[in-house]
């Protein structure tokens, strides 16, 4: 008969009553040596889980949440401010980091009064009970998948510029699922955070090939004087156009997406607050500099992501030097929802500590088919880029934006509203609501309108094609 769980509680807890230790196993009278054996070996599972899983200090909080943030979205942004002009996109880059950094700041408030929120639907439960669970549940889960889905197309179109090859796109696909699944066995944080340093080294220095060879480029063909740019949006920009690229900025600042489950391994919670300022201060001035000296040198022909306009030689080698922050940005999502997964099924279960054989193959399952359904996705879904706008659209202006002015209201809040205190809070959180809620529905018209002018356009990419992503 083997011993569960409850088995244990209820057997220390009589133990407490009776005012014996409560670790008092050997004396157990009911169970033989074997069964005690098997309680101390649990036992050694799950201590060694525990201390496995709460390693981070707020130095690799930093570093995990830098992987999350910034990656190759951070040369879409140049593109943006080629629609929104340079004053409305420096203000936007500015402006929203800020908004994020708060947000952020309140995701960690809730976690601190809420230790066993372990990611963010546990925090949906809070505020709207079952309901709210599932529903962000799926929620976080669909983003997560169409994220991952998202690097490995990306590095299907990196493996395509660095090679010059005529080798069928699918086939680049495949290689990229195989790499992203290979980052994601690590299931801890801490762990993922090691390869985080190679991560921000690799985008800090494809946007620096980028933004000197785009300034060198345009300085020796036609001179930086002759670059078309403004400071506005340029004349004929529809609401479709301008809300993609807002948007394109607003989902760059969308790491308190993942926060709870990140927090959550933290040996000191209470330091998160150091992390939010490292990484938010550092994404306002890389998004903004990268935005602002990409658009100034190259212009309204800017292309998305920046790395394509470098020429053809230097965009070969910035890919080449971009390839892992492609697939350990990637793969941190598959993580994430893998350890969602973990403690949504094997909440009870020493496999959810992924140190034990039976652990290790659930766990090595459990990303394969996300790693698997998201190339599925990537590859089916003929207008993908506009799909994970729509993604962004209905989930990121949750999880940044409407979902943390809502804790706030629900969850955080103390005291009489009319103190000062309040008032100030009360009206940041309900900017916060307001853009949330702009985001949801505008965002989701413009990308769908944007499908429809593909469509009309006979930009629309075929399903399992060879030919290259766009």
């Amino acid at each position: 008969m083997g011993l569960e769980t409850d088995d244990i509680t209820e057997y220390r807890t009589n133990k407490f009553m009776e005012g014996e230790k409560a670790d008092a196993l050997t004396d157990l009278p009911q169970y033989d040596g074997d069964m005690i054996g098997e309680i101390s070996e649990r036992e050694r599972i799950i201590e060694h889980g525990e201390n496995k899983f709460h390693r981070l200090g707020w130095k690799r909080l930093t570093i995990i949440l830098i992987v999350e943030a910034i990656a190759l979205g951070s040369l879409s942004i140049p593109k943006s401010f080629a629609t929104l002009g340079m004053v409305a996109g420096v203000i936007c880059c500015v402006g929203l980091g800020v908004i994020a950094i708060y947000t952020s700041y309140v995701v960690g408030q809730v976690k601190l009064k809420f230790p066993q929120v372990a990611h963010y639907p546990d925090a949906g439960r809070l505020i709207a009970g079952r309901w709210g669970y599932e529903i962000i549940s799926v929620m976080l889960a669909l983003q997560l998948i169409f994220l991952t889905a998202s690097h490995c197309l990306t590095g299907t179109i990196a493996f395509t510029t660095i090679t010059q090859s005529d080798i069928c796109s699918v086939i680049f696909a495949v290689v990229s699922a195989i790499i992203l699944l290979l980052f994601a066995v690590p299931p801890s944080f801490s762990e993922m955070a090691i390869l985080g340093y190679i991560d921000f080294g690799s985008i800090l220095v494809a946007i620096g090939i980028t933004i000197i060879a785009t300034g060198v480029q345009t300085s020796e063909s036609i001179g930086l004087d002759n670059v078309e740019w403004s400071a506005w949006p340029k004349e004929g920009t529809t609401f479709t156009d301008a809300f993609i690229a807002l948007t394109n900025i607003i989902f760059a600042y969308s790491f308190a997406m993942c926060q709870f489950s990140f927090m959550d391994e933290m040996h000191t919670p209470e330091d998160y607050t150091k992390s939010i300022w490292t990484l938010g201060l550092a994404e306002i001035f890389i998004y903004t500099v990268t935005g602002a000296l990409i658009y100034r040198f190259v212009g309204v022909d800017v292309e998305s992501p920046a790395l394509l306009s470098a020429g053809t030689l230097l965009s070969r080698i910035a890919f080449g030097v971009a390839l892992p922050v492609i697939f350990i940005s990637g793969s941190i999502n598959t993580v994430v929802l893998g350890r969602l997964v973990l403690g949504r099924f094997w909440e009870n279960s020493t496999i959810r500590f992924v140190n034990t054989k039976k652990g290790w193959l659930v766990w090595l399952a459990i990303i394969t088919v996300i790693t698997w359904v998201a190339f599925v996705i990537g590859e089916v879904i003929p207008f993908f880029n506009d799909l994970l706008s729509i993604s962004s659209s209905l989930f990121i202006s949750g999880f940044t934006f409407y979902f943390p002015a809502i804790f706030w209201f629900v969850l955080l809040r103390e005291g009489p509203w009319n103190t000062p205190k309040n008032l100030m809070l009360g009206a940041i959180n309900g900017l916060c609501l307001a853009i949330g809620l702009i985001v949801l529905v505008a965002g989701t018209y413009a990308s769908v309108q944007d499908i429809i002018n593909n469509y009309n356009d006979g930009t629309v990419r075929g399903v399992f094609t060879c030919a290259a992503p766009s």
